[in-house]
């Protein structure tokens, strides 16, 4: 794994921890289908994720930068490339499922809206009155009814186990339930109360890793601050002068990539021996166990966790609120909104797939239309649509 030094421990199949997830025993998909061998359950959830349009779409939207301002800077794809490699590696280390690791993995980010959280909080601001926007509903969504790939059933018909995993990565639902969680879940238990499993909790991690070495890497070489400004942060100190130390005039693209993998290493490292600690003092036999569990069995130890948070409060202030990516949020708010009210108030803009879909302006259906079309839109779709509605054409006398 690169950022992470080779950890010895068998493949998924060599040894299986008792909390493991059992492909053999997996709780089913909603329609039943007949097994594809060679692959597990969780192999075939991963090959339809990966096979998705929703999936090829994460090419061409925002993680942090504008999908369009760089070819070197992570889009919502490459960062869930990176989740799923973190993934692999700690649930190889900890004997969990892999493969089930890394189709939650692979899953968790589809439902995000072009232009990051800024597209999310546009639209979440257009649908107030329809009981909002939330990245997390609308993959679950994708999975379940928007994918139109087979003939027998929408959405992607994946196992019990990998929705609940998408469902719960960041952790059980108390409370209010969204209500496409809750009918689904009537039909097919996901057990919203429960604990993740060990598999789910790891994929949560890895997404926080992820994005906190990538966006130093980002920032570095964005400019918006220099290695020994990271020496403020007990994370990142260390490897700050690591690097130093190792090559003082390392150019500048190099020394990002060092303290990268190197803040990947750490926290890799810290989660294994953390998430083994706990893992040896509940000693679950089974993964009902895990799921019964008073908390998470898998997490970073408090002094990497203080120090996780003081990383991502240094990343708010330098990059993701910096102001140049201020001014991406607002232009790209202020496109989503335009885009979200003309076909709201005007369904007969839409295309006509979507239009049918629609019916009349202003109406439940018509929002939740309009929301399925611009949140499954790229960047550049929503650039290109944008300017198709309100660009005018000039034309020389």
């Amino acid at each position: 794994m690169e950022g992470v030094i080779s950890q010895s421990g068998p493949s998924t199949g060599a040894g299986r921890a008792p909390f493991a997830a059992d492909p053999g025993r997996s709780r089913g998909r909603m329609l039943a289908e007949p097994d594809s061998a060679p692959r597990s359950p969780w192999q075939r959830d991963r090959d339809r994720i990966v096979h998705a349009t929703a999936f090829r779409r994460l090419e061409a939207k925002t993680q942090v930068f504008a999908a369009l301002e760089g070819d070197h800077f992570r889009t919502r794809l490459t960062h869930t490339l990176e989740v799923s490699q973190i993934g692999r590696t700690i649930a190889r280390s900890l004997l969990v499922d892999e493969d089930l690791t890394e189709a939650i993995a692979l899953a968790h980010d589809l439902g995000h809206s072009p232009f990051g959280h800024a597209g999310e909080e546009a639209l979440d601001d257009c649908l107030r009155a329809f009981g909002g926007f939330d990245h997390n509903v609308q993959t679950f969504r994708i999975l379940t009814r928007l994918e139109r790939r087979y003939a027998s059933f929408d959405g992607l018909n994946l196992t019990a186990e990998t929705l609940e995993g998408v469902v719960k990565h960041n952790g059980p639902l108390f409370g209010e339930v969204p209500a496409v969680f809750a009918d689904w879940s009537r039909r097919q238990d996901l057990r919203l109360h429960l604990q993740p499993s060990v598999e789910a909790q790891i994929a949560a991690l890895a997404d926080d890793i992820a994005y906190c070495s990538h966006d130093v890497d980002d920032g570095l070489r964005a400019g918006f601050f220099l290695p020994d400004e990271l020496r403020a942060l007990p994370l990142a100190a260390p490897v700050v002068d690591e690097v130093r130390a190792l090559r003082p005039d390392l150019e500048p693209s190099r020394m990002a990539g060092e303290i990268q993998r190197r803040l990947i290493d750490r926290m890799v490292r810290d989660l294994m021996a953390e998430s083994g600690r706990r893992l040896a003092e509940l000693a679950p036999g089974s993964p009902e166990e895990v799921a019964q569990a008073p908390g998470p069995c898998v997490g970073f130890s408090a002094p990497m966790h203080a120090a996780v948070l003081d990383l991502r409060a240094f990343l708010r202030d330098r990059v993701w609120h910096h102001y140049t990516v201020n001014r991406m949020t607002r232009r790209a708010k202020q496109i989503l909104r335009a885009l979200f009210e003309t076909f709201f108030e005007a369904p007969e803009c839409l295309p006509e797939e979507w239009r049918a879909r629609a019916g009349s302006a202003g109406s439940r259906a018509c929002a939740e239309a309009v929301r399925d079309y611009v949140a499954g839109m790229t960047d550049r779709f929503a650039l290109d649509e944008h300017d198709r509605l309100f660009r005018i054409a000039r034309t020389r006398p």
